[in-house]
């Protein structure tokens, strides 16, 4: 087992240098009271053995890895974490819903794309807002993720469809009982440089994750949940049956399906994003479809990079109490019994190898616990290792602002819990190394 007393911290200087970057954190940017955030306070802890398969046995080579261990990380993650992602759909149709070839001054083609989740065109669906830059000769590598106000709200492009599916109540971001409106366009874009993201020669494809599930404790009866879940009637939800971070990896497997049939993305180069809960999905997507090209996990903190066992910033009791319908039933016996998890994050971020995945922090999140989440990559190392990759170099933090970019990627930055033209930067420097 992994000690966190010789790993977590290498030096007396290292730990000191860590909680003076917490005291930086500024009074306004507070996170919610009641949870540990000083360093000092974080509980020794053992991490499972990543290359110790479940019979005791030591993995020695990527094909052991592959064959064997890999198998039963994925299914423990399954079991007692986000449960199954659904079946996939053999109804899947598509339609354009529009097409302008001159959008972003010029520079992009940007197309809607309807995805029906079913043969009736009543039934649930998901748009994908979809831009490649229009001077690309050939398939250009793409950025896939979810945005949590609507298509729309990426950019103030009037001729961008306004979502009609569910959202969160919002007035100063225009959504007014649940219903998105025209205030809405582009609140947004900031989180969505489109036009950098085009000018570097990639694509840009993001869906409303509310079209696929809402995000909402409803019993799932809406969205990809209507038909995955249309035979369960009104039996109890199995322990092990997915929530909604398992229906929107699926909604984003589903996503992949549509850009590898298009002539102007090159599917096997697909990176695919998330930011906070939507960073958790863009983790279980990458583990559970290994034909996402690289993996992106932007400040996604408790039940995505960061590690459990460390107690810091939101727990798994807080996740699982206000969000009981995002991971299965079954992890809910793990409130306030982390230590009992036959499984921590480091191992969610091994299931990425060898495929590049990056991690982001921001300084002022420490709900996220910055630290936690570059430890789970770090512990990941040894698997990238059975590959001939480079892992994260140290346990120690970087500094701020100082990207560290081998085979994986983390940075932490300055400011709070968002997504920034530095973050996005940083992936497409890191994604330069990786998918051209």
């Amino acid at each position: 087992m992994l000690n966190a007393s010789t790993l977590v911290f290498k030096s007396v200087r290292h730990a000191a240098a860590f909680l003076l970057l917490l005291a930086m954190i500024s009074p306004a940017s507070a996170q919610p009271e009641g949870y540990n955030y000083d360093e000092s306070k974080v509980p020794d802890y053992e991490l499972p053995e990543v290359l110790k398969t479940e019979a005791g046995k030591t993995v020695e080579t990527a094909e052991q890895w592959t064959n064997q261990r890999r198998p039963e990380v994925l299914r423990l993650f399954e079991q007692h974490v986000f449960g199954r992602v659904p079946e996939k759909l053999t109804t899947i149709r598509t339609r354009v819903r529009s097409r302008n070839d001159d959008a972003v001054g010029g520079k992009a083609i940007r197309r809607e794309i309807t995805v029906f989740f079913t043969a009736d065109d009543d039934g649930p669906s998901m748009d994908i807002l979809l831009y490649t830059p229009k001077s690309a000769t050939k398939a250009v590598p793409c950025f896939l993720g979810y945005n949590f106000h609507g298509n729309h709200s990426i950019d103030p492009d009037p001729a961008i469809h306004i979502t009609e599916s569910w959202v969160r109540n919002d007035k100063d971001r225009g959504n007014i009982d649940h219903k998105a409106t025209e205030a809405s366009r582009g609140k947004s874009s900031s989180r969505w440089p489109v036009e950098m993201i085009v000018s570097r020669g990639y694509g840009l494809a993001t869906i409303y994750y509310g079209d696929v599930d809402p995000d909402t404790d409803d019993g799932f009866k809406n969205g990809i949940h209507a038909v995955t879940e249309a035979d369960r009637g009104d039996a109890e939800r199995a322990g092990d049956a997915g929530g909604s971070i398992s229906a929107w990896s699926l909604g984003l497997s589903h996503a992949l399906d549509v850009l590898t049939q298009d002539s102007l993305v090159d599917g096997d180069r697909v990176a695919v994003f998330g930011h906070s809960r939507l960073g958790k999905t863009s983790l279980w997507a990458g583990a559970t479809d290994p034909r996402f090209a690289m993996v992106i996990s932007n400040d996604s903190g408790c039940g995505g990079a960061a590690l459990a066992r460390r107690r810091f910033g939101e727990t798994v009791k807080r996740i699982n109490t206000s969000f009981p319908h995002w991971f299965c039933k079954n992890h809910r016996q793990y409130n306030d019994n982390e230590d009992a998890m036959p499984v921590d994050h480091h191992m969610l971020m091994a299931l990425m190898a060898p495929r590049p995945v990056y991690v982001a922090s921001a300084q002022e999140d420490t709900w996220a616990d910055p630290r936690g989440e570059m430890l789970s990559l770090y512990h990941a190392g040894p698997v990238y290792a059975l590959f001939g990759r480079k892992g994260l170099p140290t346990a120690e933090m970087p500094d701020v602002n100082k990207p560290i970019h081998t085979d994986v990627g983390y940075h932490i930055r300055t400011g709070k819990h968002d997504v920034t033209d530095f973050d996005w930067t940083q992936y497409m420097n890191f994604a330069d190394q990786h998918l051209k």
